[in-house]
């Protein structure tokens, strides 16, 4: 299955359990890691594994075994890996705190004021 097909599955799941803020990141010339990061948030740690647990199935009925699924006892921030495809999911204040979006949209270097040649 293409990323493409694989994240839009994620996203649906997500929406299905009406995630908060769901973001798509397209990091494929920053990273050979993944080529897409999905960002959402639960309303609680309930919310949060129930997301978790909606993407994996969502994914698994579609053929995809995860690679892996952090965070699900503990349930502030969870993780499922899908290889092309991460998906993270967070509390609201976990989300604010590690800033992921921010990490990942970085552009052009800043002028540091250094002279040139």
């Amino acid at each position: 299955m293409k990323a493409e097909q694989l994240q839009k599955i994620v996203v649906t799941a997500l929406e299905d359990l009406k995630a908060v803020d769901i973001v798509v990141l397209d990091v494929r010339g920053m990273t050979s890691v993944t080529d897409f990061m999905v960002i959402a948030s639960g309303t609680s740690d309930r919310h949060v594994r129930a997301l978790l647990n909606n993407v994996v199935e969502a994914v698994k009925a579609q053929g995809v075994r995860p690679l892996g699924v952090e965070g699900e006892r503990d349930a502030q921030w969870g993780l499922v890996d899908l290889g092309d495809v991460v998906v993270h999911i967070m509390l609201p204040p976990v989300r604010e705190f590690y800033q992921l979006e921010k990490l990942w949209r970085v552009g052009p270097a800043a002028d540091s004021g250094a002279a040139g040649p």
